[in-house]
């Protein structure tokens, strides 16, 4: 029986015990955002650290001004890689609790339809039963061959539901200590419930609020109408001039760092068959409004893109009132590809809009935040080690997908400890996560520990 094959079957004869130790950390009531919760956070960091020293982690629960992080050693062979494996064991708040079919934090196994069994509870999915796939498998591991494959640092945060405030001066300050050849993030999902997915591009993001102003009062439009400036129309029209009819982005250098996506992904996503009838049909529509001549899964995965998330001037109220409104603002939001820098991105928007207000109104910009997009490498070794991987495990080829958000910590490891990021998970669409009845397929969870024992084994293979 090889190495590999002894720890599989230790982790199908251990499945029931590993569900007994998800139950317990999904019992607790780890809701980050809300301070009547941080006494539950700290005990969810400190039941990981006792379940990692059980199987031979040093672990340790490591505090910051919010709630604390969780870090863990493992030593590997000489010269075998080092991993920084990533989670988080935080949660969204239950909210509203009427629309639960159960206790969120009274975890179950449940028959979701004939053949398929889900956990319930929340967290079972985000992030606490992705998280624990990973340490089952380390677990395996220690109790067939007594040591791990490779070295491994865990890192589990407990503010990621609630915007990670804590977690770039953590990194900045142990950096060291962190450092690895690379990092494995495990907060994604599947294609669907058969085929494995690694995620190998996340968009950037640029936000940008805009107030047009103009006169210094709302004024009567019967009186100003067709005199006065009217910021509404002013920031109505340099919207419409951000697109052209084609989709495509007027803004100059928009473009500037974005790459064509190669031939072979695009074809291995046409394999997928998702189309736009199908996609967008989930929210009522069938056209899609991008870039004219490209698939939806290239517009939402690996197309830069501006977008107007809300606009407001003028009487908003009911009823009706006769007004030029004295000011109006936008909140614009860019999801970015490839090199796109977003303080380009950014200087770029601002001069576009500032040369379209006249010159006796003015504009006030107001910065929402940036990242650039992360591309991981196509031919990346450790990458396509865990292709084969997944594929072996799930008898389905995986494919590599991209996200069409971001997920800030895969650019914070690259920032603060100069690490490339491989994103696998086992979550599915349907898994509501952040809302009522949360749930994570049983199969997902088996075969989830079944894979990342494989991928284990396959990066210390040359």
């Amino acid at each position: 029986m090889s190495a590999l094959s002894s720890v599989l079957d230790r982790l199908d004869n251990n499945l029931d015990q590993s569900l007994e130790r998800l139950f317990g950390l999904l019992r607790i009531k780890s809701i980050s955002t809300d301070p009547a919760f941080s006494g539950d956070c700290r005990k969810a960091a400190e039941w990981l650290v006792a379940d990692l020293k059980s199987i031979g982690f040093d672990a340790s629960v490591r505090d910051t001004p919010g709630h604390p992080m969780v870090v863990a050693h493992h030593d590997g062979p000489a010269g075998s890689p080092h991993v920084l494996f990533y989670g988080h064991y935080d949660v969204q708040p239950v909210d509203p609790l009427d629309l639960w079919e159960a206790d969120p934090f009274d975890p179950k196994v449940k028959e979701l339809e004939p053949g398929r069994k889900v956990i319930t509870g929340r967290g079972s999915s985000d992030d606490k039963g992705q998280l624990m796939l990973f340490v089952e498998a380390c677990r395996a591991w220690k109790e067939v061959h007594g040591g791990l494959p490779c070295k491994i640092t865990l890192l589990f945060e407990g503010e990621e539901e609630s915007g990670s405030p804590s977690l770039k001066p953590f990194l900045d300050a142990n950096s060291e200590e962190l450092k690895a050849d690379f990092a494995m993030v495990c907060d994604t999902g599947m294609w669907d419930r058969e085929t494995p997915a690694i995620s190998i591009a996340l968009r950037g993001l640029v936000g940008e609020e805009i107030t047009v102003h103009a006169a210094d009062r709302d004024l009567h439009s019967g009186e100003y109408g067709g005199a006065a400036a009217n910021p509404v129309r002013i920031l109505a029209k340099v919207l419409a001039d951000i697109h052209d009819d084609t989709g495509h982005i007027t803004i100059p250098g928009f473009y500037d760092g974005v790459e064509e996506t190669p031939s072979q992904i695009l074809k291995s996503w046409e394999t997928l068959g998702e189309t736009a009838e199908k996609f967008l049909g989930e929210v009522g529509l069938s056209i899609p409004s991008g870039e004219k001549g490209r698939s939806v899964l290239e517009l939402v995965w690996a197309r830069p893109t501006a977008e107007f998330n809300g606009i407001i001037g003028g009487y908003t109220g009911k009823g009706f009132k006769t007004v030029i409104a004295s000011q109006a603002s936008a909140k614009v939001s860019f999801r970015l590809v490839h090199k796109q820098d977003p303080e380009k991105i950014r200087t770029a928007f601002r001069e576009f809009v500032s040369a379209r207000i006249p010159a006796d109104c003015s504009v006030e910009f107001d910065k929402h935040g940036g990242s650039p997009a992360i591309q991981l490498s196509y031919d990346s070794p450790f990458l396509n080690k865990a292709k084969d991987a997944l594929t072996d495990e799930w008898s389905k080829q995986a494919v590599m997908i991209a996200v069409g958000g971001s997920i800030p910590i895969v650019g914070d490891f690259k920032t603060y400890l100069g690490m490339e990021s491989l994103l696998v998970g086992f979550g599915l669409p349907d898994d509501r996560i952040h809302s009522p009845n949360e749930k994570y397929d049983l199969t997902s969870f088996h075969k989830g520990q079944r894979s990342w024992a494989r991928i284990l084994d396959a990066l210390t293979r040359s």
